[in-house]
């Protein structure tokens, strides 16, 4: 069988970091170094090929996700190359979901930032081992102390360097390998080439003080190296990779190298731990997964030859060869021509091609195998989170969570003949991305567009008039709003009906309550000795739910609520689902009345770098924006700002950034959480709304 790799020369990893860390540009080396470019793609001329859609190269930033294969010491690595800023942040999401390991980016001159944060509680929440790679040693400003300080503070993160620059800023000029004891210097001026060198005389004491910290580091975390540590045995370069590696793949610590990706410095020795310290698919616990009819738990080791099981992850649609479905393989072999069974949706996919990806190139396989990651061919109804695996034996892996849009705007084709084709359009990019969402609005009959942040809709408007040729007309952005209630309350709601002939009865009892912030719906039926027949009850829950869908204080949707069916009754003849969900409706709408319904709003977590000089103004902007101030920094002769600030005060805010700093802040934003729009201004908001 073609291209089979031992599944322990397997890695799987992901690169993440804030924007513009250098994630590309050290992917772009890694693929020149391993011979799988011929030269190195540049982030700034546009040319990366990891960056491959015209709206990453005219911004110069990465929006989707990007798979690659290369080889290095007789492992194959799979990597996939995350964005960097946060509307996008659900594709750093779904790569985590399924990768074995992760190389974090920080930039030496500011250490931890936001978004680094992000994607490290991200990781955390998928258990993913990752080392960190602190990048652009060369910049002004650069400290790699700092960064090192900064993974301790603001992650409590335990890193453990295992190499130190020489020099920093302009006199960046190599790296001391603490782990070898020799000092490694690029010769070339593409970086390709490299050499050792014994440590110069003047950094003795200093590097071997940092190899101590660094053993005593390991020694904290393995016992077989404090054992020797204490015994004052010798402790070999052997002991301390394999040290590292455990420590590294149970999560307890985290290997720190660095370099300078644009020069071509440190990349070898990145490709070098990646080998020796990111786990195989062997190396991670078993995947878990569940029976479909039972539910029962069961867990999957990484087997050629075991039952099939494979996640898919992403849908793209790609020019040439149309829908691409890319799936992470856990156990057993996929081959061309063959039929798959969707086990989430119960139907079967016939496979037509395999393909091993190189960000927007493809490579025919015959088969793939487990531990791979490739995009199939020929799977029409497969979309991401679902399951795919023999139809004689089906299991379900866990489902993906995806987070809830925050900013709306309507949308409608400049032309009215372009509406079929725009339905279309907004579908196949409702497939690709999951924060995606398109509604119609039931007043006034408006198309919504639904995502994550103001680039997230202008991406997605740009990508209709060029890669599906249709104009849109876009109007002002909308804040998702929901609402919620807080206090409990209980209610009846019966629907009855006489036509003559069979009528319709319906009549349930409802109490509900506030859930916590996040809380979500939770639905319980509290009935006994058959008031309401069992047959009837999901129709009562889906009742519920539909009448969440528009809530009572401006008609958003409703969350964190718990709702109980406490009573009600029922006609022998009569009775039917619709009466019972149109009676559920009318007792939840009821309750709502009673139950103090409040108006919510996305809050974001801001953070603005500004010189020293605009700090006064910055902090009046955020008090007028109703923003509360979380804390101040003060990083390379400038002040960082934290602030929590409402959505809807921030539209436009990079400008109105701009005016108050003469160009020279900057500002980085996500969805922290929902917050109670305050009573006083309900009718301010809702006249906003209305005007648009």
């Amino acid at each position: 069988m073609e291209g089979r790799v031992s599944l322990q020369n397997y890695r799987n990893i992901g690169i993440m970091a804030h924007i513009d860390a250098g994630k590309t540009t050290t992917t772009e080396h890694i693929l020149y170094y391993t011979g799988k470019n011929y030269k190195i793609g540049k982030v700034d001329e546009g040319t990366a090929v990891m960056d491959w859609m015209v709206q990453e190269k005219e911004r110069g930033i990465t929006i989707t996700s990007a798979a690659t294969t290369c080889e290095w010491k007789g492992h194959q690595i799979n990597i996939i190359d995350t964005p960097g800023h946060v509307d996008f942040t659900i594709e750093v999401e779904r790569a985590l979901r399924i990768l074995d390991g992760g190389i974090v980016i920080l930039d030496g001159s500011a250490g931890v930032e936001p978004q680094s944060e992000t994607v490290w509680r991200q990781a955390d929440k998928y258990k993913v081992p990752r080392i960190v790679f602190v990048n652009k040693m060369d910049k002004i400003g650069a400290d790699f102390s700092m960064s090192v300080d900064s993974l301790r503070k603001k992650l409590s993160a335990n890193p453990i360097p295992i190499q130190v620059p020489v020099g920093s800023e302009v006199d960046f000029r190599g790296l001391i390998d603490l782990i070898e004891m020799k000092m490694i210097v690029w010769t070339s001026e593409d970086g390709s080439e490299y050499r050792y060198l014994p440590i110069p005389s003047e950094l003795i004491d200093v590097v071997e003080d940092s190899r101590e910290e660094m053993i005593e580091s390991i020694a904290n975390f393995d016992e077989y190296i404090m054992e020797k540590y204490i015994n004052g045995e010798t402790i070999s370069k052997e002991d301390l990779i394999s040290a590292l590696r455990r420590i590294t793949i149970s999560n307890e610590a985290n290997p720190v190298l660095c370099g300078s990706a644009f020069k071509g410095m440190g990349i070898q020795p990145l490709l070098d731990a990646i080998v020796n310290f990111l786990p195989s698919p062997v190396d991670i616990p078993p995947v878990r997964a569940f029976m479909p009819k039972t539910n029962k738990e069961i867990y999957l080791e990484p087997d050629h030859e075991g039952r099939l099981a494979a996640l898919a992850f992403k849908i793209a649609t790609d020019p040439y060869v149309g829908r691409l479905t890319y799936v992470r393989l856990y156990s057993g072999t996929l081959k061309k021509g063959s039929y798959v069974y969707n086990s989430s949706k119960r139907i079967k996919e016939r496979i037509t091609r395999v393909l091993l990806m190189h960000a927007d190139k493809r490579e025919d396989r015959e088969f793939a195998y487990a531990g791979d990651i490739v995009a199939l061919i020929g799977l029409k109804n497969t979309v991401t989170g679902e399951t795919l695996c023999d139809e004689e034996s089906p299991l379900i892996l866990e489902r993906m969570e995806f987070p809830e849009p925050v900013i709306s705007v309507a949308l409608e084709p400049l032309n009215k003949g372009d509406e079929k084709r725009l339905m279309f359009s907004l579908q196949k990019l409702m497939e690709e991305d999951p924060t995606f969402r398109v509604t119609t609005d039931k007043e006034s009959g408006e198309m919504i567009v639904s995502g994550m942040g103001e680039l997230h809709l202008e991406i997605i408007a740009d990508r209709l008039r060029r890669d599906f040729s249709v104009e849109t007309k876009i109007g002002k952005p909308q804040v998702a709003y929901k609402e919620t209630i807080t206090l409990p309350a209980e209610a009846r709601g019966k629907y009855i009906r006489q036509t003559g002939g069979r009528g319709q009865y319906g009549d349930v009892v409802l109490r509900i309550e506030p859930l916590e912030r996040g809380g979500g719906f939770v639905f319980e039926d509290k009935t006994v000795g058959g008031i309401i027949p069992k047959e009837f009850v999901p129709a009562i829950e889906l009742g519920v739910k539909e009448a969440m869908e528009t809530g009572i204080v401006g008609g958003y949707p409703v969350v964190d609520v718990k709702v109980e069916l406490i009573d009600g009754s029922y006609h022998e003849v009569d009775s039917s689902e619709i009466a019972f969900k149109i009676a559920a409706s009318m007792a939840f709408k009821e309750c709502m009345e009673k139950a103090g319904p409040i108006l919510l709003e996305p809050i974001m977590s801001l953070e603005i770098i500004t010189p020293e000089k605009y700090l006064g103004d910055v902090i009046s902007d955020i008090d007028a924006k109703r923003g509360r101030i979380e804390g101040f920094e003060t990083k390379a002769g400038v002040r960082v700002v934290k602030a929590k600030v409402p959505l809807s005060s921030l539209f436009g805010y990079a400008t109105a950034l701009r005016s108050l700093t003469q160009g020279r802040g900057v500002y980085t934003m996500q969805f922290d959480s929902y917050a109670p729009v305050p009573q006083t201004l309900i009718n301010k908001v809702m006249g906003y709304e209305e005007s648009l």
